[in-house]
């Protein structure tokens, strides 16, 4: 028994042996580089940008609303239909404002013949005024020469008195007269006024967008009765938080990106140039922001009110990197890039990006200038893998800032 156990465990001594001059399999820290794109990052000047989202409005819209309370006859256009300037919109009841018309219309031909009287009447008083002179200077010779009593020129003296007045009442009748004729001149110019808002004709040639009155029913003063809009031009409402005030300055070129397509793309999402032409400082005291007003191109046709529209707006100029938008590796709320070391190793670095806006992205934390990172990253592409750098989109880099830097030594990437 004691022999066969000493056999044994020879027997497991040999395999034990022979177990560990097995050589062991190569390990996983010896595999492949994988050949990537890289890219230098430099310190640029870089614009903050962002979108914001606003409603498409015709630059002129006019409400057309009734200034007298009166039924209304006859709406004669529909919702979009397009309009002349001074055609017929709304025809309200004027039966008492043509009775009017016709009574100032009486006043002011009786007040121009009250005038024609009175100027008669002192054409007669000067007449008569003319005599008098005439005759009281006759008897005052006569008297200075005896030949006439003073009787007779008392007579003369009374009689001259008397035209001078009845020329004065003549006269002051005559401009009585011409005031009554300027009150019902005026009294029939109001009336032909008052008349005339019976019939609603369209401002301006456009497209009526709104109807808010039918036959029959009661129109007041200051009620809503259409709405016209002029298509020929339009304009992007978009509303600014008071604290990106400096985003914007009056004149100057926004991008704005419609929904619908217009005639400069097909498409959604079209992109125009629009020009910064009212900026509100006026705040609202409810968010506390303010309106600013774009107008569109005129060229661009298919423009409705009520489009959404995004107008690209850009900050002040700042330093900053920036990197293809490829090079985000995105896992849920999170944003990283693979950065290739001194060892040709790709490590995953959390980074603080930007909203991407573009082929190019803001880093704001995570990167400094000088670092290689990776270009569309493979899906085998893994933190620590080995790698073989390939430096041909690498952009030369960026020259130490002066005082007066120039354009021509910066990457040609801009947002």
């Amino acid at each position: 028994m004691k022999t066969v156990a000493l056999i044994a465990a020879g027997l497991a001594l040999t395999m034990s042996a022979a177990a560990c001059s097995t050589p062991e399999p190569a390990r996983g820290d010896a595999a492949a580089p994988i050949p990537v794109v890289v890219t230098t990052t430099a310190a640029q000047d870089l614009s903050e940008s962002f979108e914001t989202g606003g409603v498409v409005r015709a630059r002129v819209v006019a409400t057309i609303v009734g200034k007298i309370m009166a039924e209304v006859q006859s709406v004669d256009v529909v919702p979009g239909q397009a309009v002349r300037a001074g055609q017929t919109l709304v025809r309200l009841d004027a039966r008492d404002l043509e009775a009017g018309q016709i009574r100032a219309a009486a006043g002011e031909a009786a007040a121009r013949h009250g005038l024609a009287g009175a100027e008669a009447e002192r054409q007669a008083a000067d007449a008569g005024l003319k005599l008098a002179r005439v005759t009281f200077q006759r008897f005052t010779d006569l008297r200075a020469r005896n030949s006439a009593t003073q009787y007779e020129l008392d007579e003369a003296t009374t009689a001259l008195r008397a035209a001078e007045s009845r020329f004065t009442g003549a006269d002051a009748r005559v401009a009585e007269a011409k005031s009554g004729l300027d009150a019902a001149t005026a009294a029939s110019r109001a009336a032909s006024i008052g008349l005339s808002y019976a019939t609603l004709q369209a401002p301006f040639a456009g497209v009526v967008t709104e109807k808010r009155v039918e036959p029959g029913n009661m129109a007041s003063p200051g009620q809503p009765l259409l709405t016209i809009e002029d298509t020929r031009a339009f304009r992007l409402e978009v509303r600014l938080d008071e604290s990106r005030a400096a985003y914007v300055q009056l004149g100057a070129e926004i991008t704005v990106r419609l929904d619908s397509p217009t005639s400069e793309g097909a498409g959604n999402a079209t992109a125009i140039t629009g020009r910064v032409a009212e900026v509100s400082r006026m705040l609202d005291p409810g968010s506390h922001d303010f309106l600013v007003k774009i107008d569109l191109p005129q060229r661009a046709t298919g423009l409705r009110s009520g489009m959404f529209g995004r107008a690209a707006l850009r900050g002040p100029a700042h330093r900053g990197i920036e990197v293809p938008s490829s090079a985000l590796v995105r896992r849920g709320q999170m944003a990283y890039v693979y950065v290739v070391d001194a060892s040709r190793k790709a490590n995953l670095r959390m980074v603080n990006a930007a909203d991407e806006s573009g082929e190019r992205v803001e880093i704001r934390a995570g990167l400094v200038p000088g670092e290689q990172v990776v270009v569309s990253p493979s899906a085998g592409l893994v933190d620590g893998s080995p790698v073989t750098p390939t430096a041909a989109l690498t952009p030369p880099p960026t020259p130490t800032p002066q005082p007066a830097p120039s354009t021509a030594g910066r990457p040609e990437a801009r947002r």
